[in-house]
């Protein structure tokens, strides 16, 4: 007889909890990235989380490149600002 899958005894309480675990740091990130985007954006913070929300790898590598503005706290903005 051959040897039972993982998956196959009680597999499905770990698939839960990886399904769980992913949809956490899912939704941390889509938080990071409204947090964030109300310091650091001149752009509304809740579409920014939006567009997390609805393409997360995209949304993230957009809000990086096009959403953040340095906030004034020390970003490249500012170290440009104080150079002037």
């Amino acid at each position: 007889m051959l040897p039972a899958l993982p998956l196959q005894n009680g597999g499905a309480g770990l698939v839960l909890l990886l399904w769980l675990v992913i949809a956490a740091g899912f939704l941390a990130l889509v938080y990071f990235v409204y947090k964030d985007a109300q310091r650091n954006s001149q752009h509304p913070a809740f579409l920014w989380a939006i567009v997390v929300f609805l393409a997360p790898l995209l949304g993230l590598i957009l809000y990086v490149l096009l959403g953040r503005n340095g906030g004034g706290r020390g970003g490249h903005s500012a170290a440009r600002e104080s150079r002037r």
